[in-house]
C-alpha cells in the first residue's frame, strides 16, 4: 500500500513538472518561407530623455558655439555624455546652445535634426549645418523568468522584444511564452499589455519594437510557481515524501 502511494506521488509530481512544445516554443504558426515588410517604428522622444546633438559644418569655426566640448580624448565614456547631454524637460524642450529652448518631445530624432538644421539656417548662424542627434539613456528592465534579469541599456535607436529578451539570456524552460506583461509609459501613461510570444501577429503589432524604459515581466508557469518554497528540486521532494511516510508509520505504531 505505501509502495502504491510513493509511485502515484512520484508519478504526479513528475507529470506536473512536465511541458510540451506548445509551452516552449516560440512563434508557433510561422509559415517556413513566408516573407512579410518590416515596418520600423521610431521611437519618438519623451521626458526625462537625454539627447547627444552634435552640429558639424563645411566651417569647423562657426558650429563650434553648439557643440559640448567633451575633451581632447577619443574614447568618451557613455556616462560623461549623460552628463553633458540634454535633458528633456518637463515641458518637453531642451536648452540649445544660442538657438534657446527646442521643443523635442513626441519627435523622432529625424525630426529633430531636421527642426535645428531649418534653424541654423534661417537665422544665419551655420552654412549648410548637418546635424545628429542621439538618445543615449535607452534601457529595457526585463523581470522573471528569464536566465539574467536586469536593466539593459542599448545603443541602437531601435531594437525588437526579441533582441531585448535576448539580452537577457533568454526565457527559461519555466517562462510562460504566452503571458509575457509589457508596461510602457508613453506620455504620462501607463499601460499594460499581455503577449504571446507563440504567435507570428506580434512581429507586425506596436509592441515588436521596444521603447525606451520598458519593462518586460515574464511569468514562471504552474511546476515552477510549485517548487518556489521549500521543494526546490526532486530531491528535495523525495526527502520530504520519505519523512512524512516515516512520521506516519512512527505514528501508527
Amino acid at each position: 500500500m505505501i509502495k502504491k502511494i510513493i509511485f502515484l506521488l512520484v508519478a504526479s509530481f513528475l507529470l506536473g513538472s512536465c511541458a510540451n512544445k506548445r509551452d516552449i516554443l516560440y512563434y508557433q504558426d510561422v509559415v517556413e518561407n513566408s516573407q512579410n515588410q518590416v515596418q520600423y517604428l521610431p521611437n519618438k522622444v519623451q521626458v526625462n530623455d537625454i539627447l547627444y546633438i552634435k552640429v558639424v559644418s563645411i566651417v569647423p569655426e562657426s558650429v563650434e558655439p553648439f557643440n559640448i566640448q567633451l575633451g581632447s580624448s577619443n574614447a568618451v565614456s557613455p556616462s560623461l555624455l549623460k552628463l553633458q547631454g540634454y535633458l528633456v524637460l518637463e515641458d518637453g524642450t531642451i536648452a540649445f546652445p544660442v538657438l534657446g529652448n527646442i521643443k523635442v518631445k513626441g519627435f523622432s530624432v529625424v525630426e529633430i535634426q531636421d527642426t535645428i538644421s531649418k534653424l541654423l539656417l534661417d537665422r544665419g548662424y551655420v552654412k549648410d549645418p548637418t546635424v545628429n542627434v542621439r538618445i543615449i539613456n535607452s534601457k529595457v528592465t526585463i523581470l522573471g523568468e528569464v536566465n539574467s534579469p536586469g536593466t539593459y541599456n542599448f545603443e541602437e535607436q531601435t531594437i525588437s522584444l526579441n533582441q531585448a529578451i535576448g539580452n537577457a539570456g533568454g526565457l527559461t524552460m519555466n517562462g510562460v511564452r504566452k503571458d509575457v506583461l509589457l508596461i510602457r509609459e508613453v506620455d504620462g501613461v501607463r499601460t499594460f499589455t499581455r503577449l504571446d510570444l507563440t504567435k507570428s501577429d506580434l512581429f507586425n503589432g506596436p509592441y515588436y519594437y521596444v521603447k525606451p524604459n520598458d519593462v518586460i515581466i515574464v511569468n514562471p508557469n504552474g511546476p515552477r510557481i510549485l517548487t518556489a518554497g521549500y521543494i526546490t528540486n526532486f530531491g528535495s521532494f523525495i526527502g520530504i515524501l520519505s519523512f512524512g511516510i516515516g512520521l506516519f508509520l512512527l505514528l501508527k505504531r
